[in-house]
């Protein structure tokens, strides 16, 4: 088991020395510091009172680092699904463009062992890149906005909340983990087209691709009767962390749903890398 850690280290080091692994902490921090930049806009600031006066609660108090950290959260999706499509699809396929994959093959590893190792560091720098995101996010929005209440509009998933600093913390803290979980279909699905026989980069168009298409399918009205199918549906689920009660159980079947697809992805993607030729 020691090996197995020490390995997995290993693996987490190699992903870590290649540069556009960390070209996704820039990107965010950019971004972060953007919508800092367009909130100072007047009419975006009315837009944002007017939405939480209406209800009847005082904007000022609700303008806070925790709100800001959020916005900025639930602003980043797909330039997060990016980066993790980008990491995903290089794991494998880069490695057997290099030709570096033939000599850790050469190594006493089962190649099945080989490909764990991988998608656990996947899966790693997964929650790496949210917590990233999140605590980066919040910092920032602490900075400029101070401590304040938590006001989350998500009017897709009709979720309307707003909560006290303490509370808010939680809630914003339980967020960035299901935020997590829900991305990790994107690693998979990254994962696994890395272990076909294709480039790096189009391991990671090809999911780009999918998902893309996948959204905007799911907002077409005509297939509403099937929206529980789309795979950003139920990756959307973790939003539900901040209705007043939690709804568990619509949670637990979304992610039971995404933990099948991740399952599957991995099978299929371990199924054709163990029954690859890489001598040649």
């Amino acid at each position: 088991m020691s090996l197995f850690f020490f390995q997995l280290r290993s693996e987490l080091i190699k992903l870590f020395a290649r540069k556009r692994t960390h070209i996704g902490f820039g990107a965010f921090f950019a971004v972060e510091l953007l919508v800092l930049a367009l909130f100072q806009i007047d009419k975006v600031q009315k837009a944002y009172r007017g939405l939480v006066e209406r209800a009847g609660f005082g904007s000022e108090h609700y303008f806070s680092g925790l709100t800001m950290g959020m916005i900025i959260v639930m602003s980043t999706g797909l330039l997060t699904m990016l980066f993790l499509a980008l990491v995903g699809g290089d794991v494998i396929a880069k490695e057997v463009e290099d030709g570096t994959l033939r000599m850790a093959l050469c190594r006493p590893i089962s190649r099945l062992r080989l490909l764990v190792i991988k998608y656990l560091a996947c899966v790693i720098y997964t929650f790496l890149l949210v917590l990233f995101i999140g605590c980066s996010a919040l910092a920032v929005g602490l900075m400029r906005h101070g401590t304040g209440g938590l006001f989350v509009y998500a009017p897709e998933q009709q979720v309307f909340a707003l909560f006290e600093w303490h509370d808010g913390l939680i809630r914003y803290s339980g967020a960035l983990l299901t935020y997590s979980l829900s991305f990790v279909s994107v690693t998979s699905l990254a994962f696994m087209l890395s272990c076909f026989n294709m480039k790096p980069s189009a391991a990671t168009i090809v999911t780009l691709t999918f998902f893309v298409i996948d959204f905007i399918f799911y907002h077409f009205p005509y297939f509403n009767g099937i929206k529980d199918w789309f795979v950003t549906k139920n990756m959307a689920t973790w939003v539900f962390t901040f209705q007043e009660k939690v709804p568990w159980q619509q949670m637990c079947e979304d992610y039971a749903y995404l933990f099948g697809l991740d399952a599957t992805l991995v099978v299929i993607g371990a199924a054709v890398f163990l029954s690859r030729d890489f001598k040649s």
